[in-house]
């Protein structure tokens, strides 16, 4: 067994969280500057600065189905992948990594057509006007052709997590973003090339991070090593993999519906400038949404591994320490938002009138974000734990089941139309977390008395 492996099964808990927290969340948190510096340095383009932010602001809910097809395979494997590693069984997850490195790529190529074919009609229906179209097609036109890059980078990523390499799996984020940070400013104000340069940036940026995650896999250092006999897809590897990442393709395949659904509704009752807010509301819910998840990528292969090897203790005190770290997160965020609001959003524009606006739907639209640790603790920890089934459903509730109703429904019943669009997200956060916690608490000790032997009537 290798030295990552054992200490998964044997290092202290809180110190081996910490050690692979740290890095994935260092990842995500880089991995949130790709956009949300794309989109500072946009909404602070001279003259056009607005309606340029509102292009790129229309474009995100393909940005996010493409990052959800990289989540369906990559966090779908990569748990499968430390489930087979804690049962010694390395060969089984190396034929995980190699299917799901082939689908990655065929999903990659399949997306880039039919996105570069459609996106101009997409682009309506998401809520483009005559004023902002021309920005948002400058931006996907280059963005879409690194799809292939994306897959990769994100895709296959969690494989380096999972082996407890999560240092190198910072890495990958770390160099694309630190590329991207720098490229931007070049691209857009030095070669006056605009959106299309913060376009250009990212698709550059995306490939050096995806070589950097091949040459990885294919090196001396990893565990579980990328093959040519493994890259033909079976359909009893990937069926497994689909099933469990559905919940995390749902979560952020629905965050682009969402998207969609909230832009229409701004548009509808608040024009361009509601649609512009949510770009920066948008932005401010990765901020809060990201570092979760790079706690949650640090903690699945400790979860994974564990429930592997039926070691009870220590399966129970991962989640309770994932828990406690989420939920203090959350609420500090949500404080600095309560706090600061001017000074927050005063980051993503200098327009007086688009912060205003901003800074009203804010103190509504994350009035209830204190409570997404729970809800993303224990989502996450069912995946971990191979409980498709339930993640799924979770994944389905906050969203379609609640929210999006919700910003239909609401508007009809209360007066202030804007207001009741941006309220729609509190109350199905609230609502979700609530569930999602009932839930898991129900289950998991179901799951720590089945790891036990114990008898199935004792559950109840």
């Amino acid at each position: 067994m290798s030295d990552s492996a054992n200490e998964l099964g044997c290092a202290p808990v809180g110190r081996l969280l910490f050690k692979l927290a740290v890095p994935t969340i260092a990842a995500q948190i880089v991995n949130m500057l790709y956009n949300i510096v794309d989109r500072i340095y946009i909404g602070h383009i001279p003259d056009v600065g607005s309606q340029a932010l509102t292009g790129v602001g229309v474009t995100f809910p393909i940005i996010l189905l493409i990052s959800a097809f990289s989540a369906l395979i990559g966090m779908g494997g990569a748990p499968r992948a430390s489930i087979a590693m804690g049962q010694g069984r390395n060969d089984q997850a190396e034929q995980v990594l190699g299917n799901c490195f082939s689908a990655q790529t065929i999903t990659a190529l399949v997306l880039t057509v039919f996105f570069l074919l459609t996106q101009k009609q997409i682009l309506v229906l998401f809520g483009a006007s005559a004023d902002t179209m021309p920005y948002a097609l400058e931006y996907l036109n280059i963005y879409v052709l690194g799809t292939l890059f994306i897959q990769i980078a994100l895709g296959m990523n969690g494989f380096i997590t999972t082996q407890g390499q999560s240092r190198i799996a910072m890495y990958t984020v770390l160099i694309g973003a630190a590329l991207n940070i720098i490229l931007d400013p070049v691209f857009i104000f030095v070669f006056h090339m605009g959106v299309r340069g913060a376009a250009a940036a990212t698709v550059i940026s995306q490939m050096v991070s995806a070589l950097w995650v091949v040459r990885f896999l294919t090196g001396p250092k990893t565990l579980l090593r990328l093959k040519r006999e493994n890259l033909r897809c079976h359909a009893s590897i990937l069926l497994p993999v689909i099933a469990l990442g559905l919940s995390p393709f749902v979560m952020q395949s629905t965050e682009s519906l969402l998207a969609i659904t909230f832009n229409v509704s701004l548009a509808k009752y608040g024009g361009d400038i509601a649609v512009g807010s949510m770009t920066i509301l948008t932005s401010l819910l990765q901020m809060l949404n990201l570092p979760m998840v790079g706690l949650t990528q640090g903690a699945q292969p400790i979860i994974s591994y564990n429930y592997g090897a039926k070691q009870v203790d220590r399966l129970k005190k991962s989640v309770l320490l994932l828990t406690a770290c989420a939920t203090t997160y959350t609420l500090l965020f949500w404080l600095a938002t309560r706090l600061f609001p001017q000074a927050i959003v005063s980051i993503f524009t200098n327009d007086a009138a688009l912060i205003e606006f901003t800074c009203g739907a804010l103190s509504v639209y994350l009035a209830a974000a204190f409570m997404m640790g729970f809800q993303m603790a224990f989502q996450q920890s069912f995946i971990a734990l191979g409980e498709a089934k339930i993640s799924l459903f979770l994944a389905l509730l906050r969203k379609i089941i609640l929210l999006i109703p919700l910003i239909l429904i609401l508007p009809k019943l209360l007066s202030n139309k804007l207001f009741a669009v941006f309220l729609a997200e509190p109350v199905s956060d609230f609502l979700a977390a609530s569930t999602t916690t009932v839930i898991f608490l129900i289950r998991f000790r179901q799951i720590l008395k089945e790891l036990r032997g114990e008898p199935a009537a004792s559950a109840s």
